[in-house]
């Protein structure tokens, strides 16, 4: 079970929009949902000063923030940022999935990026804070939840290569359809063996916007091949499968076991990557936490061994690989459908986060 952490949502003092969009526009806003385009009345925000500590949390109406052009960010790139999500259940509860290890890893990243810890009890109370003021914002329809995404940055206005004495902490809400707009069907995957998204010793473990940023040149290549995501090799070696631009990859081979890569300091520890470890653990597989060489996967794709590729993150939660491409190879994983597995561990994930099922781990967590 998860241990469940206090959440302090009343300090954030709430100063509702004085312009919040009428019911008739909001219900056109979720009538027709994208991933990532839309947003919610309001914002958590809360700052952070050497002496003051973190202060003047509260929630505001959703808007521009002002930066001086001297903020270190802009410069320095220090910065992180979160993402999970909020799901309406049938009885009209709002429940978010794991929160508790979403605060965990944002202050993992915040270390690792020399920026201040935000105390689980406030990164959970601005969560509640901000859904319970923007409840009406939580969508409905199949498939669609309230993506939240926390984020911290350098704020402070100098030139000069240090941490910065002021920061600011925000958390914005996207309600949001499907991250793929095809839906639960399987894609196109490019390997990228030019570039390299983190490297050993760097920051491949934070969830920080510069690792993000190194991915968006090779994928505009594999989108050049007709590939909807890139994945990367280590850069050590240019050798080991480790992770595409923003989800975790698992492996299933024709004994029934599954494989993804170790975490070796370079990979994400994504929460959905630790979800679908447990489920499988616990439904008896044979599972493995080890390095995989490239040359092993187009071998055993080939040959039939590999018979279900699938990327996983909060976004789009499980999506199955159907093709395997790089530079000199083409490879069909699956032609048209999921295998059984991915098809099995999307379903099993989803009706937790949605409610359709028992939470024997106590992963989910009520906001409203």
């Amino acid at each position: 079970m998860t241990e469940q952490i206090h959440a302090d949502a009343s300090a954030f003092a709430v100063r509702p929009s004085s312009h919040p969009r009428s019911l008739a526009e909001r219900t056109a806003a979720l009538e027709h949902l994208a991933f990532g385009t839309t947003f919610s009345d309001h914002m958590a925000h809360a700052v952070w000063t050497p002496d003051a500590g973190w202060h003047d949390q509260r929630i505001e109406a959703y808007g521009p923030i002002s930066l001086d052009p001297a903020a270190a960010v802009l410069h320095y790139a220090q910065e992180i940022f979160e993402g999970l999500k909020a799901y309406r259940h049938a009885d009209g509860s709002v429940w978010a999935f794991r929160p508790e290890a979403n605060a965990h890893r944002f202050a993992t990243s915040a270390h690792r990026l020399a920026l201040p810890e935000l105390p689980a009890e406030h990164f959970l109370g601005s969560i509640e804070a901000l859904v319970r003021t923007d409840l009406e914002w939580v969508p409905d329809s199949p498939g669609s939840s309230l993506y939240l995404r926390p984020f911290m940055f350098a704020s402070e206005p100098f030139l000069g290569v240090r941490p910065a004495k002021q920061v600011d902490y925000l958390l914005i809400a996207s309600p949001s359809g499907p991250y793929f707009t095809s839906g639960f069907q399987p894609v196109s995957i490019w390997v990228a063996e030019d570039y390299h998204r983190a490297g050993p010793g760097g920051t491949g473990a934070a969830k920080c916007g510069g690792n993000y940023a190194a991915s968006l040149l090779p994928q505009q290549q594999a989108a050049a091949h007709g590939c909807a995501q890139v994945c990367f090799l280590d850069a050590a070696t240019n050798t080991y499968l480790e992770e595409l631009g923003g989800m975790n990859v698992f492996l299933i081979t024709d004994d029934g076991a599954v494989h993804t890569p170790e975490l070796t300091g370079t990979i994400l520890e994504g929460v959905t990557r630790s979800s679908i470890l447990q489920l499988l653990r616990d439904d008896g597989r044979d599972v493995h936490e080890r390095q995989i060489t490239l040359a092993e996967i187009t071998e055993q794709v080939a040959s039939g061994r590999i018979t279900e590729i699938f990327a996983c993150g909060t976004a789009a939660v499980v999506t199955p690989v159907g093709h395997l491409k790089g530079a000199e190879f083409d490879l069909t994983v699956a032609d048209g459908n999921a295998g059984a597995l991915t098809q099995w561990l999307y379903g099993h994930l989803t009706d937790l986060q949605y409610g359709r099922t028992p939470d024997p781990y106590g992963w989910m967590r009520r906001l409203d």
